[in-house]
Formats: structure tokens, sequence, C-alpha cells
């Protein structure tokens, strides 16, 4: 009953610094207006919004953590697992606010990730033992539980990441996975105090989160909290049954993991960058088929609380009917994909990587020429000059028209004499005014072909990547433009 009530005082600790917190954001975004953050073209909401949620959530971890440090003393203070865990935590928090302010690339932000995690493991925190599955026999890792170690926390850390792209999506999976840790962590006093706090914490968050949202967690957010259950799970494992206390959060995180191997495989097989930012995911698609983000969050809400109930059940069960529950997951998972007809490109994958890597050179070639123009941001003296760059790449890609819309006024170039009604057209936002983007036009058919055919639908898939690349280039050579003329006042396009 002390257990509950604690639990109880825990959970409302955390929510009322969170909610206490984003609301004070709030306010000083309404003053200041924070800007976007250099090159960020994936979210989808024309209005600034601010991505430090994960201070909030931050704070009301720190407090959580100060209120019952006092309370239990000496015995809180000289669990040095529980210290490890909560700086590590606020280190990769630390990191991945250093991203919402300035981007710091995915190389160096994995460095980063690598190290903190390998510190975590030498002080403590780390996967000694596993156990093989069906079989129930533990082996020891030896020097591999490094390795092993580090993977665990990396992956956790970036799976909430990059699941993060919708509202409310990362804060309500983070929440099944506190619920579980709150009653997984039973026998650990820091696990489970620290896990009901941030149910609260990410109650206070999801209400100003839940759509239309109102604030992001940012990188810091979804950093923090995917490193801190990625440790909480290893120190259940320690005082626990082990193979049971890491298997049951990986069925929660069913879709993150289906989303994200997903995204590997795609952007892998298309020759860009594993860490890139794209409109490809799960929630993504769905956005394109018409139904509301409400609809979708309370919809893949629902995927996971099945999924939640699956992780219990490993608990419960110690892992002994592993098999069937897996095999439980397949089939729900093969029976939500065949809802969708995008889904369907899941099941043809030899085609889907055919496709894929005919693409590969022009997409790379894309990549390339976006770098260049990123790079020419700074080195041009007038807007003028940078236009006349990018109708050049523009020429180089395929396209045929161009249209640029900036803060004061629309400049529009005829590359090619083209059919509007026979063209593949692409919008993309650019930073600036919530009406700033770059309109791509290309021709559907090739030259004396009466209409499109199969290839030419992939061409327009990649045209609409290399579109993307154009346009991340553009925003980020605008960025520049900005920082060494920063008198110019609102980015125009240049009038003949």
């Amino acid at each position: 009953m002390v257990e509950l009530a604690l639990n109880i005082m825990s959970g409302l600790l955390g929510l009322t610094v969170s909610a206490s917190f984003i609301a004070l954001i709030l306010k000083v975004h309404r003053h200041y207006q924070w800007p976007a953050r250099e090159g960020e073209l994936h979210h989808t909401h024309k209005v600034s919004i601010p991505r430090f949620g994960g201070i909030a959530l931050a704070a009301a971890f720190v407090s959580v953590v100060l209120f019952f440090s006092a309370m239990w003393g000496q015995s809180f203070l000289q669990e040095a697992e529980y210290w490890t865990v909560v700086t590590g935590s606020l280190a990769m928090f630390g990191l991945g606010l250093w991203d919402d302010f300035r981007s710091l690339g995915a190389k160096r932000k994995l460095a980063w990730q690598l190290l903190i995690a390998s510190t975590v493991y030498f002080l403590g925190i780390g996967i000694h033992t596993f156990q093989i599955p069906f079989l129930h026999q533990d082996i020891d890792l030896g020097f591999w539980s490094w390795p092993v170690t580090v993977l665990w926390l990396v992956a956790m850390t970036n799976l909430i990441n990059l699941i993060d792209g919708i509202d409310g999506l990362a804060g309500g999976i983070c929440l099944m996975l506190m619920l579980l840790l709150t009653y997984v962590g039973n026998g650990t006093v820091s696990v489970l105090f620290i896990a009901a706090g941030m149910v609260g914490a990410l109650l206070g968050f999801l209400w100003f989160n839940f759509p239309p949202a109102r604030i992001y967690m940012g990188d810091g957010g979804a950093y923090f909290l995917g490193f801190l259950i990625g440790s909480l799970t290893i120190v259940n494992s320690q005082k626990g049954t082990i193979f049971a206390a890491l298997i049951a959060p990986l069925f929660v995180l069913a879709l993150p993991i289906l989303d994200t191997a997903l995204a590997m495989l795609r952007r892998g097989s298309q020759g860009l960058p594993l860490f890139r930012a794209d409109r490809g995911h799960i929630h993504h698609r769905l956005l394109e088929t018409g139904l509301s983000r409400r609809k979708i969050v309370l919809g893949l809400y629902g995927f996971t609380a099945f999924f939640l109930l699956l992780g219990f059940m490993a608990f419960w069960g110690r892992g002994q009917h592993l098999t069937l529950l897996l095999g439980i997951s397949v089939l729900v998972v093969l029976l939500a994909a065949g809802k969708f007809t995008f889904s369907r490109e899941w099941f043809a994958i030899g085609r889907l990587l055919g496709n894929s890597l005919e693409a590969r050179s022009e997409i790379q070639y894309a990549i390339c020429q976006s770098r260049w123009l990123a790079l020419e941001g700074a080195r041009s003296q007038t807007l003028e000059i940078l236009c006349e760059d990018v109708v050049f790449i523009t020429r180089k890609l395929g396209y045929a028209r161009i249209w640029i819309r900036l803060e004061d006024g629309d400049k529009v170039w005829q590359l090619a004499d083209i059919n509007k009604e026979d063209c593949y057209c692409s919008q993309h936002k650019l930073p600036g005014h919530r009406y700033c983007f770059l309109e791509l036009s290309a021709p559907r058919s090739l030259p004396g072909e009466p209409q499109a055919t199969a290839s030419h639908t992939t061409n327009e898939a990649t045209l609409k990547i290399t579109g993307d690349l154009l346009a991340e280039g553009l925003a980020k050579a605008i960025f520049a433009w900005k920082k060494q003329h920063p008198t110019a006042g609102a980015v125009q396009c240049p009038t003949d």
C-alpha cells in the first residue's frame, strides 16, 4: 500500500513539473519565436512549433530523482547503478538538445551516443548473460557484453527518435513502455519510482503533444527517453529474470522496430544515408491515405497496446511461451498491413530492391549536387546567383519546370516545353514564411511515348527523392546565405 502511494506521488510530481515547464516553454516561445532547425523539412506542420519538450521531461525526471533521493537518504545515494542511469540519461538528453539547437550530423551524433553508452557500461550497467530463446540456456557473454550493451542502448535511443514523426506517437509509445517498466521493476526501487515518475511526466507532455501538437519532444526528449528505457531494462535484467526483462519491452516496440527496419532497408537500397529524415515512415504513409492525425495516432496506440499486452504475457511466462507470442505478433502485423494499399510494397521486396538499385546512381548524384548547393549558399554574393545554381542542378536532374516561392516573391523557370496535364509535380516546404516552397515538375512519359509505363512510375519515385534532396540543399543554402547577409531582411526571389 505504501509502495502504491509512493508510485502515485511520483507520478503526480512528474506530471506537475512536466506540465509547468511546458507551459513556461510555450510562453517564452510566443515571445521569441525560436526558428526551425537548419534543413528540417520532413515535418508537416505549417506553423512554428517549439521542439524543446525534452526539457520538461528531463526536468520532471530530475525532480523525481531528487525527491526520492532526499526521502530514502543513504540507501538511494549508495546505489551506483542508479546514478549511472541518471547521469547517462541526462548526458544523452544534452546531446539531443544540442542537436535541437544546431544540427550535429549523423556521424557525430552516433559517435557521441557510442561514447555515452560505453561509459555507462564501464560504470556497471551491462548485459552480461544472455538466454538462448527456446532452449532456456544462459550463456556468459564475456567480452561481447560490451558491444551487446552498447548496441542495445544506442538502438533503443534511436528507435524512439525515428518514430517521433507525428504528434503524440513517440510520447504514447514511451508511456506504455514506462507502464510496463513500472510493473516489471516491482523488485527494484529505483526503477519503480523513476518509471512511475516518467508516466506522470509523459501524461503532462501528451496533454500538449497530442494532435494538434503545441510542442515537440525534439531530439533531446527522444534521446533521453530511449536511453532511459534501455538502461532501466538492463537494470531490471540484472535484478530479475534476464530474458523476460529484456524481451518484454521489445513487444511494445514492435511498431518502431518494424518501421525502422523498413526505413533502413529503403534508405540503404536507395543509397541514402541510413539516418536521414524522410517522409516514408508508416505514419507518413498513413497520412497520405487521407486519415487525420488523431485517427492515425489512436490507431497506432491500439496497435501498440495490443503488443503491450503481449509484453506483459512474455514477462509473466518468463519467456516460456515466446514461440506462441511471436506467432501472434507476426499474424497481427500481417493483418494490419493488409488493410492498407501501400503496405503491399513490403511483400514485393525483390521488385523494390531492383528498382531502388537501378535508381541508386541518380540518387547518389542528387546527394552530391545537394551538398554542393548547400555549400554555395555561403559563397553566393546575391540570391540571384544562388537561384541560378538551383536552376543549373534542376536541369541536370531531369526537371522541366521550377517554381520557387520565398518570403517576398515568386519566380518560375520553364526549362522545357511540357504538357502540364502530363507532368509529375512535387512541392517541398522551405524555411522562412509558412508559404515558402520549391515546386518541381517533370514529364511523366518519355518523348514519343503516349503514357507512363511501370518503369516511369519508378522514375517518379526517384524524382520525388531527388526533389527532396534538392529542397534540403536549398534550405541549407538559404540558412547559410542569411548567416552571411544578416542585414538582408526577408529572403526575396530575384526579378528579371
